[in-house]
């Protein structure tokens, strides 16, 4: 550690996470802002990638997603401990169990900045007692940070609905959904990573695909999507759906659904892949279904890619798509209005291009990653410069 320099601590569950979404960032405060960065996260094999950075700190402390009181206490310790050798000026902690051990450890240990990034709302698709858990687990991890970063006004403003923080203490600011254009967009690379996936696939160039990125799980709204793309078949026996994602045991989908996606030959699935940008060259559409989100950063990668997008008037996802000028919106699991949405821009390639060219201008005005990280980095300067929160 170099004494000279402002400690950044950041806490997320897995490391995963922390190599898909912080390291460009990451890499930016070191090299930009002259900060000294530590990240905590769950051992993974992703993990060698972050150790691998010479300019990054990584110590690996077991946080497991689901509830799990024991475990859960193991690792709250271990987070002082680690809080405790650091000694960062800042803590941000990010994603829900993460952000709860975190910003409790770190309000425990006295750090003097805390902040919790606010990435989503489990509770929001959740019932009973698993729903009345996690609010109280929210509740604490807000309460204990002097500062919650929400990554979008409709996540802000629902977190506010429900009470888990007030509007003083919340601010709104996408750090985590700063997008790599060069990676996704137009490019010959990808074009012809695309090129090789349809010969992969068995596709030829003027088969429709309708796409979606990411998790196999209802709160996703992939049986309303599977329900969509038969309801089309009939009309459109081309049509195909490819799936790029795998399915998950947290919130599995019903066993007919995963049938659908298994034994349909329409139907496409990928698995787990490390990099999405060239898929999304292959889909006429993106559908993107979700019940909840942060932010909608699929529907924005889709964008940047040049894929009109459907997805759903859901938390977070209504950030990412203006309905009518950069995408359609539906209902949250309306199956009729996706049909139809998806139908129409299909069949309106004049919209559907529109659409396209006008949520591309969009992100590229508004997901610029030096833009969005300098604002994260004046934040930090102005907690560093003031006496202690």
């Amino acid at each position: 550690m170099t004494p000279d320099k402002p400690r950044i601590l950041y806490v997320v569950a897995s490391a995963m996470t922390a190599r898909a979404f912080l390291l460009p960032h990451l890499r930016y405060l070191v090299r930009n802002a002259g900060l000294e960065v530590t990240v905590v996260c769950s051992p993974g094999p992703e993990l060698e990638e972050l150790a691998g950075e010479d300019e990054i700190s990584v110590i690996p402390v077991p946080i497991e997603r689901e509830m799990a009181p024991l475990r859960d206490l193991v690792s709250l310790c271990r987070l002082v401990k680690v809080i405790r050798q650091v000694r960062p000026a800042i803590v941000n902690v990010a994603t829900p169990k993460a952000g709860l051990l975190g910003a409790v450890a770190a309000w425990f240990v006295g750090v003097p900045h805390r902040i919790y990034s606010l990435f989503g709302l489990r509770l929001e698709t959740t019932r009973g007692l698993k729903r009345l858990i996690l609010l109280m687990c929210e509740k604490a991890a807000c309460r204990s940070s002097h500062i919650v970063l929400c990554v979008s006004e409709s996540l802000r403003r629902r977190a506010v609905e429900l009470g888990l923080l007030e509007s003083a203490t919340a601010w709104v600011l996408p750090w985590a959904e700063a997008l790599d254009l060069g990676r996704l967009g137009p490019s010959e690379d990808n074009w012809l990573r695309a090129y090789t996936l349809r010969e992969q696939f068995g596709l030829g160039r003027e088969i429709p695909i309708v796409g979606y990125v990411g998790r196999l799980t209802r709160d996703k709204g992939i049986p309303e999507l599977v329900a969509a793309y038969r309801a089309l078949r009939p009309s459109m026996p081309e049509l195909r759906l490819l799936l790029v994602g795998d399915f998950e045991d947290g919130d599995p989908v019903a066993p007919k659904t995963r049938r659908a996606i298994e034994e349909d030959q329409g139907i496409i699935k990928t698995g787990f892949v490390p990099d999405a940008a060239p898929y999304y060259h292959l889909m006429n559409i993106m559908a993107f279904p979700s019940h909840r989100e942060g932010f909608g950063r699929v529907p924005a990668e889709a964008a940047a890619a040049g894929v009109p997008v459907v997805a759903t008037r859901a938390t977070g996802v209504v950030d990412a798509v203006v309905d009518g000028v950069t995408g359609l919106l539906v209902p949250v699991g309306d199956v009729e209005g996706l049909t139809e949405a998806v139908k129409r821009l299909l069949e309106d390639r004049e919209l559907a291009g529109r659409l396209a060219l006008e949520g591309w201008e969009r992100v590229v005005r508004e997901l610029q990653p030096e833009r969005i990280w300098g604002e994260l980095v004046a934040l930090y300067q102005t907690m560093l410069a003031a006496v202690p929160l």
